[in-house]
């Protein structure tokens, strides 16, 4: 096993390209093609986890926030970062993040907070649109098979909870090979007339360079003739939080206590509960507060997240209730995801989930 295997694998679920701008998920230190020992999962990176690595025998560490979210100019061990890099560079240690990638899609870090809280029908509470585009080819009939499995092969034709989705038009081409041409039909000056099948697929964007190579190697044109559309339909797989609903309505407080329990949560901070029961919750873990609206908008009583500060609780308006539980609280279930993930796919391989607790705020109760 290398970290390439790994990592490729958690970038079929949580493509890099999902991202956000200012992100910088991916693999930090370390090469692809190491052999991975053993794997340890975290929330964050610190020098105590890469520690606990070399303690373990874990050559690879998978957490959740980045050690570097921008550019180091000097590494000299004058803060955390810089020690923490050095120390894993320095033990051969890998040094993976999985960020908002992972925040971004459906079965990503919010899925795993609405699983806790046995939410119902969750969905994708504000879905990402001009992820998707369309690639119209046109075909001879005898190849229509071969490039439309190539085309599935590469990631095209996923619609939702449907794969290999195309939609197919009969028609004929017309084409005249001049001077120099090399057609795989036809002759050169002479018109042809081919009887062909357009085909239309879907695909993500970050797909396309994959997908345009796979179809021009299955097609038998010397030239192919073919679209691609930027397509602006939002991909419900892919976005900000979780919107779902309770099997049984609640009263403000005793979902409070139930959030608390569910959560494992020392203290929750709130704005007005109001005089209605709680059924439809919205969910984001880590700092939410840019999908208050997208929330509201749900229809959802009440906004699981985190990071609020004082003045944004008035935000509320007394049509929904804020409630904050911690960043850390909201995301520590993350590495139980990145486990059960990992495991999946790698079930005889020693994934280990760290045992430091890396949350930087304490409470004294």
């Amino acid at each position: 096993m290398i970290v390439k295997d790994i990592t490729d694998y958690l970038e079929e679920i949580a493509p890099l390209k999902y991202q956000e701008s200012y992100d910088n998920s991916g693999l930090i230190v370390g090469s692809p093609h190491d052999q991975v020992k053993k794997i340890l999962i975290s929330l964050d990176c610190t020098e105590d986890v890469v520690q606990e690595a070399i303690d373990k025998g874990c050559n690879l560490i998978i957490s959740h926030h980045p050690i570097v979210f921008k550019g180091l100019k000097r590494f000299n061990n004058s803060n955390y970062v810089e020690r923490t890099v050095i120390k894993a560079i320095k033990n051969n240690i890998a040094l993976y993040a999985i960020h908002t990638n992972l925040d971004n899609v459906l079965g990503g870090v919010s899925s795993k907070i609405a699983d806790k809280l046995s939410l119902l029908s969750p969905a994708i509470l504000s879905p990402k649109s001009g992820l998707l585009k369309k690639l119209i080819v046109y075909v001879p009939r005898a190849h229509v098979e071969t490039v439309r499995a190539a085309l599935f092969d590469a990631g095209a034709g996923a619609i939702g909870d449907y794969d290999e989705c195309s939609y197919n038009t009969a028609g004929y081409g017309t084409f005249k090979p001049l001077e120099g041409a090399n057609p795989a039909i036809g002759e050169v000056g002479v018109q042809e007339r081919v009887e062909e099948t357009k085909i239309e697929v879907v695909f993500p964007a970050y797909l396309e360079r994959n997908i345009i190579v796979s179809m021009l190697a299955a097609h038998p044109y010397e030239v192919v003739a073919y679209d691609v559309f930027s397509l602006e339909n939002t991909l419900h797989t892919v976005g900000s939080g979780i919107i779902g609903n309770l099997e049984i309505p609640m009263d403000g407080l005793s979902f409070l206590a139930y959030l608390k329990d569910r959560l494992q949560l020392s203290v929750i901070r709130h704005s007005e509960l109001l005089d209605k029961p709680i059924q439809r919750v919205a969910v984001c873990g880590g700092a939410g507060g840019f999908l208050l609206n997208e929330a509201k908008k749900s229809g959802a009583d009440i906004f699981v997240t985190a990071d609020y500060k004082y003045h944004e609780f008035f935000d509320a308006e007394k049509s929904i209730v804020i409630a904050d539980i911690g960043h850390f609280e909201s995301e520590q279930f993350t590495q139980e995801l990145l486990l059960d993930i990992i495991t999946k796919k790698f079930a005889n391989f020693a994934v280990l989930i760290s045992e430091i607790d890396t949350n930087p705020i304490k409470y004294y109760c």
